[in-house]
Parts: structure tokens; sequence; C-alpha cells
């Protein structure tokens, strides 16, 4: 944990990140203890070269383990309270997207590469995965990426919505840290409010329920301790600058007419 941002990283590098379901409940246990140790944001990474190479096949073929199973990192992922940023870099295949569609928000390196690929293995796309990408590329997106096999780099990513930015490989995790520590260096409250608001809305149709739920996080937000600190603390500065540019100009040399 470093200044409430925990990073939580795939580490299974010699099966290319496969997504095992050793792998998926580690994942959620990661996430369960990093919001138990009271991270304010999370940030997702994965060791090199492959970022997710999708379920594990084995496991798939194996079928001991039930499908529904095989989703609960992915799942903690999306119902963390507070916000998620995945650090992608290199490929991310199958169910491996699913995580970072899971994620608030999608940092991608030049190296990434977003690919579905789950036809090409005969198996229906799962998690959501269907839903989840329609929201971020839209409908004709997620057909041509989902039914065509349609790849998107990291560059297309940010392109076409899948992605926030696209940055070099050696800016990816900085990135996407830095993102996250301006979310933990906000009130907590606030902004798991905030990310609930925000969830919320996208099942909402009518600007008159979107008004209304965001009247009363407001109404709740006014009444935090935090608000009226912070206000305080925003004055008090903006006395402060208005007092130096008064000495400032008390101090300029005159000059005679």
């Amino acid at each position: 944990m470093d200044e409430g941002v925990a990073s939580v990283r795939l580490a299974d590098p010699r099966h290319r990140n496969a997504l095992s379901k050793q792998l998926s409940d580690d994942l959620a246990a990661a996430v369960d203890e990093a919001l138990a140790r009271g991270a304010r944001a999370i940030v997702l990474t994965a060791a090199p070269p492959v970022f997710c190479a999708g379920g594990s096949l084995e496991g798939l073929l194996d079928r001991r383990t039930p499908l529904s199973e095989m989703y609960a990192g992915m799942m903690r992922l999306a119902d963390a309270p507070v916000p998620t940023i995945a650090a992608v870099g290199g490929p991310a295949i199958g169910a491996g997207v699913n995580l970072p569609l899971a994620c608030d928000i999608v940092i991608a390196s030049t190296s990434a590469l977003f690919d579905p690929r789950f036809l090409d293995v005969g198996i229906h796309p799962g998690g959501g995965h269907l839903w989840r990408l329609r929201e971020r590329v839209g409908a004709q997106g997620a057909a041509a990426m989902v039914l065509c096999g349609e790849t998107l780099t990291g560059a297309q990513a940010a392109d076409r919505g899948l992605a926030w930015y696209c940055v070099e490989d050696a800016d990816l995790e900085p990135t996407a840290r830095r993102m996250a520590r301006r979310a933990a260096d906000r009130s907590a409250p606030l902004v798991r409010r905030t990310k609930e608001s925000l969830r919320r809305s996208g099942a909402l149709s009518d600007p008159a329920q979107a008004h209304e739920l965001e009247l009363r996080a407001q109404q709740w937000s006014v009444k935090q301790p935090e608000f009226t600190a912070t206000v305080q603390r925003i004055q008090h500065e903006v006395a402060q600058r208005a007092a130096a540019r008064r000495e400032s100009s008390t101090d300029l040399p005159k000059t005679d007419s």
C-alpha cells in the first residue's frame, strides 16, 4: 500500500497469467485484502510479457469447476467500492479482457493488445463480457471484436474508448498510480458515494431520475465534515492570495509623472 493506493499484480508469467481458478481466487483475495487494509484506490497490473492469456483451457476442459466459480477475481474488481485502474501492457486475451473491462479506468501501453478470441476456441463469451465491451466501444465495436475477431492495439483502444490513455511501456504503471493517488487523496466517503452514483446512473434513462439520484447524494455530501473543512481551507487560501496580491501592489516602485 502506498499513499492509500494498493497494487494488485497478476504474477504467473510462466502460464502467461492465464485465469485458472487458483489465479482468479487469488485475485479476489488480493482485492479483499486491499480493501480490508483501507485502500482508497486499486491498480491492477500484471507480470510481463502477457497481461492475461484468458481462461485456462485445461480448466475449461476439466469441467470439474463450474464456470460460475471462475469469475471471482473479475467480480471482486467490478464490485470494488473504490476506484480501480487497470494498467494493461502486453496482450489481454479472451477472458483476460474481462479484467480491464471490470475496472473503472483502463490505461494501455503501446505493447497492449485487446483480443477477445472467445469464439476462436469455440466458447461463448462470459462474465458479462459482451455488456461491458459494448459499454466501452459500442454495439458495432463489440460485434467487430467478438464476432469478427478484430483486435485493438493500445493506441486503437484509446481512440475507441476502451482505454483512457495509451502510453509508453515505461510510463504505464506510473501513469496508473498517478491517477490512483489523485483519487486516493480525496475524501474516501465522497469518492465511494460518487462511484456508486456513477454506477447507478448507468441504469437510468430519465434525466429527472438522474437529477434525483445526484440531489440525494449532493445533499448528503454537504452535511459531511469534510465539506465544511474543504470550503474553509479554500476560503483561507483565496484570502491569503488576495492579501499577497495587495501587499505586492503596495511594494511597486513609484515613478514621477
